[in-house]
């Protein structure tokens, strides 16, 4: 899929989004993401008949596996179908490839992952963006793509 000149434009015209713009989209996407939870959670009881027991290491692995997949599967969709999440689009940031392109599967895919050990060093990898010039964080740099904030029209 080719990308219109609008979205060329536009991208020729952002700049690197800061921490604050980027902790304000993730209170947002934290809506979405709790309610893919309840429906993952809710696969979970129909899964175990109703029977779900997060003490038994069975059922606490399939819930941890579900929220982990239905996560996964919100930013790396949303990432991959125009770089915004719902949270970003107020904000009007978007992720893109270091060249201005869409992100691949792949990529989207690896900048979850290594966002998830940015999460795990106490934040470290999200506080890495007050360091760099161009604002990029652990999981930008490692999966090539840059965090923009998009001028309005």
């Amino acid at each position: 899929m080719q990308p219109d000149e609008n979205d060329n434009a536009q991208r020729q015209m952002a700049e690197p989004a800061g921490l604050l713009l980027r902790v304000f989209a993730a209170l947002y996407d934290a809506l979405p993401v709790l309610a893919l939870w309840f429906l993952a959670t809710v696969l979970a009881l129909a899964v175990t008949g109703g029977g779900l027991d997060v003490r038994a290491p069975l059922h606490r692995l399939l819930v941890q596996v579900l929220l982990l997949a239905v996560t996964a599967g919100y930013f790396i969709i949303s990432w991959g179908r125009g770089g915004q999440t719902i949270g970003m689009k107020p904000w009007r940031l978007r992720v893109v490839s270091t060249n201005g392109g869409p992100l691949a599967t792949r990529q989207a895919l690896w900048r979850f992952a290594v966002a998830l050990v940015s999460l795990a060093a106490a934040g470290a990898g999200f506080a890495w963006a007050l360091l760099d010039a161009r604002k990029r964080t652990w999981h930008d740099i490692a999966a090539g793509t840059l965090m923009v904030r998009i001028q309005k029209e």
